[in-house]
């Protein structure tokens, strides 16, 4: 039973893993399609990504919008959950409701109301209307994680604090924030990559100044190249090169 648990475990690891092997394995394809068979290795397509301006650009401006969108929403659902967690108030649980909607509405459907609502106030398509689009998708997000962490303990610390006349402002960012750490990292790094990896908004609120997703969906127009297999293989590097940062950082200090 115990062989057949890990050829069971490792099969499963083979089926997520497999489009990443052969995504990086394909990237150092000699020869202009990224098919089999492999042909030979190069690095002339990272080189041609380095090099690439548009790209690095859009590199850039994912870096900006993801980053940026999901230190807001987390500030905003930080303060939500506070909020919504210190009384019960009426109509709190419609509140809740409201705050948790748009996970359940279509990325589609948000991005269009977003266009017709900029087009009205005169807002024109950038990063910064991105960035916007994105917090509306990610405080959700980050309210219910944080909500979610907010137990009994947590309240009692936090009253605790106020009768012993502490400010609101030093509850909140020396108390409530230092103990749901993990929620609010967790929360901070799923926006991000929701953020990193989101499409359609970023599509139709962006014009000149685009994201990295919208600039590989241009280039995979002109038919399938090794070239955004190597683009997909530096982005898996840089995030398991930040997860594993974090891991023996940040995650192993938190630990008993």
């Amino acid at each position: 039973m115990r062989f057949l648990s890990w050829a069971y475990l490792g099969l499963m690891f083979l089926f997520i893993l497999l489009p990443v092997l052969a995504l990086v394995a394909f990237s150092f394809q000699d020869g202009r399609l990224p098919v089999p068979p492999l042909k030979g290795v190069t690095l002339e397509w990272y080189a041609k990504v380095l090099a690439d301006r548009d790209l690095m650009a859009a590199l850039w401006h994912s870096f900006l919008v993801a980053f940026g969108s999901s230190a807001m929403a987390l500030l905003l659902g930080f303060l939500a959950a506070s909020g919504l967690a210190r009384a019960v108030l009426p109509g709190s649980a419609l509140m809740r409701g409201l705050l948790i909607a748009p996970l359940t509405v279509s990325y589609l459907i948000i991005a269009l109301g977003l266009l017709q609502v900029f087009n009205a106030t005169g807002v024109r398509p950038s990063l910064f209307a991105t960035g916007i689009g994105h917090v509306v998708i990610n405080l959700p997000l980050c309210f219910s994680i944080i909500y979610a962490a907010m137990g009994e303990h947590q309240r009692s610390a936090l009253r605790a604090a106020r009768d012993l006349g502490a400010r609101e402002w030093q509850v909140l960012a020396l108390v409530s924030a230092p103990t749901l750490a993990p929620a609010l990292a967790a929360a901070f790094f799923l926006s991000v990559t929701f953020s990193w990896d989101e499409f359609i908004i970023a599509f139709l609120l962006t014009r000149f100044e685009v994201t990295l997703p919208v600039e590989i969906w241009s280039m995979l127009r002109s038919g399938l190249s090794p070239a955004t297999n190597a683009i997909g293989s530096l982005v898996f590097l840089v995030s398991v090169a930040i997860l594993l940062a974090l891991e023996f950082t940040l995650f192993r200090k938190s630990r008993p």
